[in-house]
């Protein structure tokens, strides 16, 4: 096996393996981490907010990062 494709051999086993490793199916890791980049932009998007207008979503970004980090602890 060439150099190269030890390389993309290696790329696509990452693919299986690191879904597997926490339990999930490739598709399974993608919906968490799509759900999780969401939240991510939503309490990013309410920081920025209150960055401009102080009174609005005073706690929403911390919050939400609070319920995230108890979101990733529960699932492993």
């Amino acid at each position: 096996m060439s150099h190269s494709e030890v390389k993309q051999s290696n790329f696509f086993t990452a693919f299986r393996d690191h879904p597997a490793s926490v339990g999930e199916s490739y598709f399974g890791h993608m919906a968490f981490a799509l759900k999780f980049s969401g939240l991510l932009f939503a309490a990013g998007g309410a920081a920025l907010i209150h960055a401009f207008v102080p009174p609005l979503f005073e706690t929403t970004a911390s919050r939400r990062i609070k319920q995230m980090c108890a979101m990733m602890e529960n699932r492993h």
